[in-house]
């Protein structure tokens, strides 16, 4: 079976050639009808979801879950743009971050749960700031439960996360994969 990331995060453009071959569909759901065909919670999510806008349309407004998404799964070897990691993987698109990048952790909770309950054994999570939520580590942890990795950004700051913790990178529990980028320095 095909493996599913749920990019969470703003959304994914989802007209971008090298993304359109890898987007997830959610076969059970009939496009712009107004139901919630599959009963999964959510009206006509067919690539995923916005927790934003409460609607079905994860589309990116700010650029930054496109680049993510481009980055894990972009086509390659089609002559369009860039090549991800694996050309073969399909991509989630959940939306919890608006135009500028911010959001709240209630919607980042709504996120995972979300990813979870529609099969993603993996998000992207390429995000940070704010204090510890416990709202958001005990979604962590039922993730976890169900066989859930949860990848996170060790952020930016270029500093130790064991002394200066970013959530949700440093959140405490076994399927939270913190990633960082290093050179040769």
């Amino acid at each position: 079976s095909t493996i599913v990331v749920g990019v969470i995060d703003s959304g994914i453009d989802l007209t971008h050639p090298d993304l359109v071959p890898n987007l997830w569909t959610n076969r059970g759901e009939i496009p712009a009808n107004g139901i919630d065909d599959d009963l999964n919670g959510s009206i006509d999510d067919v690539h995923g979801y916005d927790f934003v806008n409460r609607d079905g349309d994860p589309s990116d407004d700010n650029g930054h879950g496109t680049h993510c998404a481009g980055v894990i799964a972009a086509r390659g070897d089609d002559g369009v743009g860039v090549a991800g990691v694996n050309w073969r993987l399909q991509v989630m698109a959940i939306k919890f971050l608006n135009y500028a990048g911010s959001g709240i952790s209630s919607n980042a909770v709504l996120s995972l749960q979300y990813a979870v309950r529609n099969g993603c054994r993996l998000t992207s999570n390429s995000w940070g700031g704010g204090p510890a939520s416990q709202a958001m580590l005990d979604a962590i942890r039922a993730a976890g439960a169900a066989g859930h990795l949860f990848v996170a950004a060790a952020g930016n700051a270029g500093s130790d996360n064991d002394a200066f913790a970013v959530f949700p990178a440093s959140y405490p529990s076994d399927n939270v994969l913190a990633v960082a980028a290093t050179d040769h320095a």
